[in-house]
This record gives structure tokens, sequence and C-alpha cells, in this order.
């Protein structure tokens, strides 16, 4: 529970269901239950202490990790200047908590591959009575004249290609998204890193004649929002516009990176609603607030077929930073409704989604082949593979199957690898988790 939390101790937005509906005086947790519970037993005593310990500011968290729990289709990925998650959904769980109580009226579209960034674990504290529920963060949602109605929300999950593959430290997270409201569908990918990470979207369609967007974040405006166009850089002035030839956008600490200009549309503006309009409970607020908002999207418009998007995140930098930045160590290999890929020089690191079999370059020496849909990450040492992540997303093979080129010898986990002259590959069939554990990756390292 404590991974998913910003730095152990402050709630999630992406983990939380209709109680984001209710205000919250600081989003932190507290240490009652915990004590409560060792009171009780004995049981994990010394964890239940590290986070009691954590939540008074007398010891620290893990600060870099990546951990996807494979039952409920959550990321968490953790790094010592930022938190962020993706939440999905598949045909093994439903999208999202029913609105009981009368609370989280307009939770319709918070699963739909939500992806919350925060660095302090405030930029998205008490905003729910202001936010435009078809502009989730990372979510690729069609935008209707109005909501449907609160008994709507939730829906059985219509895809089984949902998953991730981690190390335990980096990750990817795959999302085959065919919305359970509207007539949508798009392949969706996150690829985490150390200091940045990549989204890409490809197959975005649509068959309603509204417009669809996905939406880089909608969060609390704190501070000015700078945006490079062209050859220009901008403060802009308070308003929403629609931008040309955008390369970055940064705000309160955040840098969103395009690879290619594209046209985004940008909001910095005071947003009003109330608390009433998303919990209907007796004790909650009538009035009206209004709290500034930042709010970045791409309209992929009307009717869309194939559509696609990619855009890096930079978490905890400076405006100077991110003039000197650019894509840094990324690398976008692939993003189509085939294969979504992703190298980082920096790290020697590559991550791929593969939505059926195919093949990826590695380096101008090496290639993998992969011979079932799936989710790869290798790491190299120089130019040869020192390990291999894999995971099936659908949670039906018992054997992952894959061939990189050049001889590879076996180091440990639960695999075979064995050299095929013919083909100048190594071909490697590794054990996959079953039953219960199906969905968690396995790790394979190499000589």
């Amino acid at each position: 529970i404590c991974k998913q939390m910003v730095y152990g101790k402050i709630v999630d937005p992406g983990a939380r269901n209709r109680d984001i509906s209710r205000a919250d005086g600081s989003g932190k947790a507290g240490t009652a239950s915990l004590e409560r519970l060792m009171k009780a037993s004995d049981y994990r005593k010394a964890e239940l202490e590290q986070i009691i310990n954590i939540r008074k500011g007398e010891a620290s968290p893990t600060l870099s990790y990546g951990k996807f729990f494979w039952q409920t289709e959550y990321y968490t990925h953790q790094r010592p200047g930022y938190f962020t998650s993706v939440r999905m959904f598949s045909t093994r769980n439903r999208n999202m908590e029913q609105p009981y109580n009368s609370e989280g009226l307009k939770n319709h579209h918070r699963g739909d591959g939500t992806n919350y960034l925060s660095l302090r674990g405030d930029e998205y504290l008490n905003m729910a009575p202001v936010v435009d529920w078809q502009k989730i963060p990372g979510a690729t949602i069609l935008q209707k004249a109005e909501m449907p109605p609160p008994e709507e929300i939730q829906k059985d999950g219509l895809t089984d290609f949902v998953g991730a593959v981690t190390d335990g430290l980096y990750g990817a997270v795959a999302f085959d998204f065919k919305s359970p409201h509207d007539p949508l569908s798009a392949r969706k990918s996150w690829f985490f890193f150390d200091k940045e990470y990549v989204c890409l979207g490809a197959g975005i369609s649509s068959g309603s004649n509204l417009p669809v967007v996905t939406t880089m974040n909608q969060c609390l405006l704190k501070g000015e929002v700078v945006v490079s166009t062209g050859t220009l850089e901008t403060q802009l002035q308070s308003g929403q516009r629609e931008l040309d030839q955008v390369n970055w956008v940064h705000h309160d600490g955040v840098g969103y990176v395009f690879p290619k200009p594209v046209k985004a549309n940008i909001s910095n503006q005071a947003e009003k609603g109330s608390w009433f309009s998303i919990n209907k409970q007796s004790d909650s607020p009538k009035e009206e607030i209004s709290l500034d908002v930042f709010k970045l999207w791409i309209d992929h418009g009307k009717r869309p077929s194939n559509a696609s998007y990619a855009y890096m995140v930079v978490p905890a930098v400076t405006l100077h930073e991110m003039k000197e930045g650019g894509m840094r160590h990324v690398e976008i290999l692939s993003n189509t409704t085939s294969l979504q890929a992703v190298r980082h020089t920096g790290l020697r690191l590559l991550q791929a989604v593969f939505y059926k079999a195919g093949e990826v370059q590695l380096s101008d020496q090496l290639k993998l082949v992969c011979d079932q849909p799936g989710i790869v990450m290798v790491k190299m040492n120089g130019e040869k593979i020192s390990e291999i992540s894999v995971a099936d997303p659908n949670r039906e093979l018992w054997k992952f199957h894959l061939s990189v080129s050049g001889k590879l010898e076996k180091k440990s986990g639960d695999c075979t690898a064995a050299w095929n002259v013919k083909s100048g590959m190594t071909d490697i069939s590794a054990e996959l988790p079953k039953d219960e554990m199906a969905g968690q990756s396995i790790t394979l390292k190499f000589e």
C-alpha cells in the first residue's frame, strides 16, 4: 500500500476512487491505523514501525523503484524527485468503483490509462470540484456534451492485453485500450526511466462525430507557463489557446517534450465548480469555488482513424534545463499498433511492447525477435545483453519465447538459452508465473 503513495505517505490521486470527491486537508496518510495494527499483533512489526517513522518524518522512504500491481493493472514509479503512476483495467477487473453513497459521480474515465505526476504531493490537492473530468492526465477520451449518469460509471473491461514489465527499478506499461463508454480504442504505452518517461499512443480510432483528446496533465496552476514554439519561447498570459509547432511546455518544475512539433491546447486560468457537483452527500458544500488550473492536451479531431501521439515527461526540471534539453538520450524506435518501443542510450536500456510477434533492433549489431505478444525490457552492458525482463499482459502463456542475435549464456533465471547455428540467433525460452501470479514479470540474467 505504501508503494501506492507519493514518498510512502501522500495518497496518489491515481489510486483514489470515490474518495477523490471528498475534501481532504493535506492528502497525507496518518499513523493511527498502523499503531492499532501493532497493538493487535506483532505480524510484520518491523515494516509497520518503518512506515510510522516515514510518516512522522523520522525515516526516509524507498526513493527509487518501479512496481506493478498485476492483479489491479496499476503501476507506480518512484524517484527521489517525483512519483508517478498508471492506472488501467482489463477483462480481469472493472474500470472504477461504483459511486456508492453518491460520491465520485464523475469518475467514468479515471481508469482509462490515468497518469498522475507528483513532485511534492500537493499538485492535485482538493481540486476535484473544478476538474474537467473528460481531460484526465494520461487518458485518451471522447469529448461528450455531458458525462453519462453516475450509474454508468462502473463497467467491465473489454481487453486482455493490459500489463507491465519491471525489474523492480525500471518499467514499461501497455494498455490495449477499448473504452467501455464510447466507440473509442487506442494502444497506449509508457516507458519509465530515471529523469524522464515516454508516453506513446497509436491506432487511436473513434466512430463518433465528437473530438477525441489525449491529456498530458490537468493540475493546480503554480507559477508561470512557458512554451517553446518554433524558435520562440513565450511566457503565457492567463487564458486558453491552441498553439502550432509546440516543441515543449514547462510548468511547475515539469517539462512536456514533443519529439516532433505538434498542435497543442494549453489552459492556465481559473476554473469553477462545487463539491456538491461530484458528491451529493448532505454535508457536501454547495457553494461555487474557483481555483487556478493548468491543462495541456492534444486534440485528435472528430472520428480519428489510426491517430497517434508521442511525448516525453521530464519531472523535477528547471526552465533553464528545459532550454538545454531536447529529447536527451531517448529514442522512439516504433509507435505503431504492432510495436511500441523506446531506447534510452544513456542507461543502455530498451523497452518494447509487442502487440503481436515481431522484432526490434537493440543496436547496430543486435536484434531481438519476439515470438508472441508481450512486453520486453533489455539491459545492455556495452554491446552485450546482461538482462532481459519479460511479462505476458494477456496472462495466457506458460513460456515466453524470444531470440537475440549473437551468443548468450544463461547466468540465472528459469530459462533455457540455445545457440541456433542456422539463424545465428540465441533462442530463449523462459518459464512464466502461473495462476494468481500470472502477469508478474521475470528477469533473466546472462553472462
